[in-house]
């Protein structure tokens, strides 16, 4: 019996364990499934290492920057052009924009390179870059990165709208993005400016387009290239300021930066706005402390263009350079006849004064073979007088130049070899000016201006130009055409020719000629006005006049040839501190400002000597070695 009830426990037992070993089956099941439901299984989970591995190679196909040779870009509206920052480097730096077909819109994101030396575009992508914009901002900074602020954005058949932003920064060397996250950081909007002023980037202005109506913006912000960071400038409340604007002009200055012109709208009759040109001139001086930082209005004086807007000024030796723009000539609720324009003007900031640019005549520039001696003498001259003052590097120092400067010679002469077997194309020269437009993204590297696109109307039909010009502003004597396809332009031309011929209905309104003729009477009242002015400014104020004066067709290396002792001697004496190959970069620096700013004077002695028979080649003779006739 005792052997009974034994094995009865026992088998009890087995029968227990085996029911609890299928209730913890199923609950096992039952918690696979609920983890699968909730993403949580852990039978299927992945090894650590490979998950960061599949990160870490997500992030650099993210990072991954390609370039690529390609072809020019496609024609846009308002992208922007910037010098690369790096020193050296003759690089344009074109992105965004934007293009419309029939009533569709399409925004770009892509970046272009032009590397000036061996005429290439280059495109360079990468999944880390700013999203499709137009109308944004950009602004080199000679530490060698680039900012990018704001922009605009809308649906391509543009029933929605939208403004960035967002600040990222272009490292120029390594061709990368970086997108600089800030709680506390300017509004959205589009159509502001950017200058550089030491260790920052001014911002100033812009618009917001909020459907109905149109907010145009007055502040002030600071980026600091140091910190990252922008900072608002406040400015006391009794302190005038100019008006809010946008598509206006901000040029640095070595005290801060001119803002001049641009555009806003104003209230008019039943809710509606109306726009504005405006034409006042205003310098922001700069302060380490950004709340001392205050704005000073200027004063028109001599000749001014006439308003514009559509046109902005881009720096170039300490003077504004500007190209075309529009002008909306009110006739009547329903119309505008607006005049579209392809001067081309400079902006000396330290004088605040206009002048108009043109351009001349083609001329053969020859050399005599005595140039390398010339420029070695000068360099014992400038020696002697370094040594005279004491002021010479130190040996050890001197040999590492000499060391450097012979590393620089092979570097140039190895690029001077490449160069040479790139066949290079040869681009055509037209002795006018490109035709007339607004919106224009212009850009200067050294001393050439560079035209890209721009905007054309008729009647209503808008033309966005697809081409390309560089403009030497040292000589002034052609536009190289790097592309240019106007013939969407022509064809519309010949066809409202035709149009007009066809057209039999002579029934004019006597009332409309009248007005015309007023506008041109007018028109022609300005023109004579200009042309007066014009001659009055034969003498230009000079604000150095004990600095050496360049002379006609003189280029800057043959002024500094001549006066180079003579800018030396002033540098010994501005930096007191400096020695040798330092007062020799200083010497140069001050003799090419110098050049620079007696520009527009020595172009209208150039014009008189024109005006007088002509030069018809232009020979530099070596000044060190006049001898008297006998």
């Amino acid at each position: 019996m005792a052997k009974k009830d034994k094995k009865s426990k026992e088998a009890k037992k087995a029968r227990t364990a085996e029911k609890q070993k299928k209730n913890a089956s199923k609950g096992e099941v039952k918690n696979k499934k609920l983890a699968k439901k909730l993403g949580d299984d852990e039978e299927e989970d992945e090894d650590i290492d490979e998950i960061l591995a599949q990160f870490a190679e997500k992030q650099r196909q993210f990072e991954a920057v390609n370039i690529e040779v390609c072809k020019r870009p496609s024609r846009r509206l308002n992208p922007t052009l910037v010098a690369n920052p790096i020193h050296g480097k003759r690089e344009l730096i074109l992105f965004g924009g934007e293009s419309t077909e029939g009533k569709v819109s399409r925004f770009y994101n892509d970046l272009y390179t032009y590397s000036i030396d061996n005429d290439t575009w280059r495109k360079i992508s990468s999944q880390n870059a700013p999203l499709p914009r137009s109308s944004h901002a950009m602004c080199a900074h000679p530490s060698g990165i680039v900012l990018l602020f704001g922009g605009e954005f809308s649906s391509p058949k543009q029933s929605t709208f939208y403004h960035y932003g967002d600040t990222w920064i272009f490292d120029a060397d390594e061709k990368e993005w970086m997108k600089i996250d800030q709680k506390r950081g300017p509004s959205a909007r589009s159509g502001h400016r950017l200058a550089v002023w030491k260790n920052y980037i001014i911002m100033h202005g812009g618009f917001r387009d909020l459907g109905a109506m149109s907010t145009y913006l007055n502040d002030v912000w600071l980026f600091d290239i140091t910190s990252y960071k922008w900072i608002q400038v406040e400015f006391p409340p009794n302190h005038p300021i100019p008006d809010a604007r946008s598509g206006h002009s901000l040029v640095p200055s070595a005290d801060g930066a001119v803002l001049h012109g641009g555009y806003c709208k104003v209230k008019a009759k039943k809710g509606l706005q109306k726009g504005k040109v405006l034409s006042d001139c205003w310098y922001l001086k700069m302060k380490a402390d950004p709340t001392a930082i205050r704005f000073e209005r200027r004063r028109k004086q001599g000749f001014n263009p006439s308003p514009r807007v559509g046109c902005s000024l881009v720096y170039h030796k300490n003077r504004g350079i500007l190209f075309g723009g529009v002008y909306d000539y009110e006739e009547s609720e329903e119309q505008l006849d607006s005049e579209f324009f392809n001067n081309l003007y400079s902006y000396q900031i330290e004088t605040n004064r206009w002048y108009n640019l043109a351009l001349k005549p083609q001329r053969k520039r020859q050399q005599v073979k005595e140039v390398k001696t010339r420029d070695e003498d000068l360099e014992d001259i400038l020696n002697a007088i370094l040594a005279k003052a004491k002021l010479n590097d130190d040996e050890e120092n001197e040999e590492v130049d000499h060391e450097l400067s012979q590393i620089e010679k092979l570097k140039q002469q190895e690029e001077e070899d490449a160069k040479e077997d790139v066949t290079l194309t040869e681009y055509p020269v037209m002795n006018k000016l490109p035709h007339p437009r607004f919106n224009a993204t212009t850009c200067v590297v050294d001393d050439t201006l560079y035209v890209f696109g721009g905007v054309f109307e008729r009647g209503e039909l808008e033309f966005n130009l697809d081409s390309m010009y560089a403009i030497d502003l040292g000589k002034l004597d052609g536009v190289k055409v790097l592309w240019e396809d106007l013939s969407e332009l022509d064809k519309d031309e010949v066809n409202s020719d035709d149009e007009f011929e066809d057209d039999d209905d002579d029934d004019e309104d006597d009332d409309e000629e009248e007005e015309s003729d007023t506008k041109l009477e007018a028109e022609d009242e300005e023109e004579e006005e200009e042309e007066e002015e014009e001659e009055e400014e034969d003498e230009i104020p000079d604000v150095r006049p004990w600095l050496p004066h360049p002379k006609a067709f003189e280029s800057l290396r043959a002024f500094y040839v001549r006066t180079g002792a003579q800018f030396l001697e002033w540098s010994i004496s501005s930096n007191r501190e400096a020695r040798g190959k330092y007062l020799k970069k200083a010497a140069f620096d001050l003799c090419e400002d110098r050049f620079w700013e007696r520009r527009e004077q020595v172009s209208i002695a150039e014009e008189n000597l024109d005006e007088m028979g002509g030069v018809g080649e232009v020979i530099e003779k070596d000044q060190s070695k006049n001898t008297k006739r006998r």
